[in-house]
């Protein structure tokens, strides 16, 4: 069985104190009653290990509940801490919350509502812990949320976690879809602020006159339907990481302020007359040439050099290609418990299709398409015509006698090596995958065929086997 939470009771009235505790005891609760705030400090102090929750009351003859909290907190942060307070003590008691308190609960109330109360702190405590387990995990394997065992991925992870405890701005580049934004989550756990916010801003999503706002929160009434004050999102990032995503289409007077907010680490919102000082990291990502909209005048040349202090550049996919198997694994796994599926793999012809495909919209393409493919999968192995036709290659095109010259020309080696490609796919699925039949479909020996699929990096380990003797007297002739 669990361990009883540990609850630390402190109220000086003596009957309130004694029918708190029977009431969290017959919820199950280990409970410790304090009569004040010298014997609770003792407790919280000499405890062996930290309290999961202090209930405490504000106003004692010996000392305050801020206090209380000042003493369990020292002691441990994850201890939840709730005050009870009269109404002439409400904003002390807000304080108190802004001081790391869980909640407050006014005095009279009701048993439901104290129970409910706590089991709330509870319950937010696990998740904490819970969340600090994973996270500990996590960081043991040293990736986070990143997958990839080629060289380029190898170097991005140690770069990570070299930066990690760093304040330094990082600037991620890289296609759209290649997982700027995982990195720079891993970047945060590792660091020192992973308990503190991780928030995402997609600078190109917002509309051009509400970015300031959103960045750095407005005063009421400073514009046409400000009815509330915002604190924007550097305000309630404090502590924490802000990733800008997409940061190269913040327009030109977001930039100047984004500038300022980076010198100064100070932020002020639209209409207020008053800075407010922040500790928040700033990640930026972006698939622009930065560099090139420098030149061009596009993006300030002082906020590049603010965001460029560690440059991470992410590969796209289809230059490396070694991580694609394993992180296909990584979306079967959870798609197949999303969809409630048993799905164990792909056949060899779709291995080797994903293999070959070019992957225009990177690793973000390949989650989708491993999700379609299992959402509509109907067995436990994933085929080739589970698959997109735009990479099983099974797609209308034109035959090879009837191409069609585009306007502006073509490489025709390239296009006749797709042809190629597609064609063999195509072979190998009519062939449910036996290599020797799909050969005499195209009309070429196994030797030849092992040759092309070589070429198009298609090859696999067990085509050595099928090896035929068949295959040596034409080979030649045949390529």
């Amino acid at each position: 069985m669990p361990p009883k939470p540990r609850v630390l009771l402190v109220d000086d009235e003596p009957s309130l104190r004694e029918m708190l505790g029977i009431l969290l005891r017959r919820e199950g609760y280990d409970v410790l009653a304090c009569p004040g705030f010298v014997s609770a400090r003792e407790a919280a102090l000499n405890a062996p290990t930290p309290w999961d929750l202090v209930l405490t009351d504000l106003m004692m003859p010996d000392g305050s509940g801020l206090d209380v909290l000042t003493e369990a907190k020292s002691r441990s942060d994850e201890t939840e801490v709730i005050v009870m307070t009269a109404h002439s003590t409400v904003e002390t008691a807000i304080e108190a919350m802004k001081r790391g308190a869980y909640d407050f609960i006014t005095k009279p109330f009701t048993n439901a509502e104290l129970k409910a109360l706590v089991h709330k702190a509870l319950e937010k405590r696990t998740i904490v812990a819970e969340n600090a387990r994973l996270r500990a995990q996590v960081e043991g394997r040293g990736t986070g949320d990143v997958i990839g065992h080629s060289e380029a991925m190898r170097k991005i992870l140690e770069l990570t976690q070299k930066i990690a405890s760093s304040r330094s701005t990082v600037l991620i580049t890289g296609e759209s879809g290649t997982g700027k934004e995982r990195i720079a989550r891993a970047v945060h756990e590792g660091s020192e602020r992973r308990d503190g916010p991780f928030l995402v801003v997609n600078c190109g999503a917002i509309p051009e006159a509400l970015v300031e706002s959103e960045l750095f929160g407005h005063e009421r009434g400073a514009f046409t339907g400000a009815s509330t004050r915002t604190r924007g999102i550097f305000r309630e990032a404090d502590g924490g990481t802000v990733l800008l995503d997409e940061v190269g289409e913040l327009p030109a007077a977001v930039q100047v302020k984004l500038l300022r907010v980076l010198q100064e680490r100070k932020v002020r919102g639209v209409g207020e007359t008053a800075e407010t000082d922040i500790d928040v990291r700033v990640i930026a990502a972006t698939n622009r040439d930065v560099e090139r909209d420098v030149k061009e005048g596009k993006f300030r040349q002082d906020l590049y050099y603010r965001l460029n202090v560690i440059r991470i550049e992410v590969p796209p996919l289809r230059e490396r290609r070694e991580d694609i198997a394993e992180l296909t694994a990584h979306f079967l796994e959870r798609a197949g418990r999303e969809h409630g599926k048993q799905v164990r793999g792909l056949s060899p012809d779709a291995a080797r299709a994903l293999d070959g495909y070019a992957f225009p919209g990177n690793v973000r393409e390949l989650e989708n398409i491993v999700e379609r493919a299992v959402a509509l999968s109907s067995g436990p192995i994933l085929g080739l015509g589970d698959l997109p036709r735009e990479v099983s290659g099974t797609a209308s095109s034109p035959s090879p006698g009837l191409g069609v010259l585009p306007e502006e020309g073509c490489d025709l080696d390239a296009v006749v090596g797709e042809l190629e490609r597609r064609l063999i796919l195509q072979a190998l699925d009519r062939a449910q995958g036996v290599r020797t039949h799909a050969a005499k479909l195209l009309g070429v020996t196994f030797r030849s065929l092992r040759y092309r699929m070589q070429k198009h990096a298609m090859q696999t380990e067990e085509d050595a086997a099928e090896s035929g003797p068949e295959s040596d007297t034409t080979e030649g002739s045949q390529r």
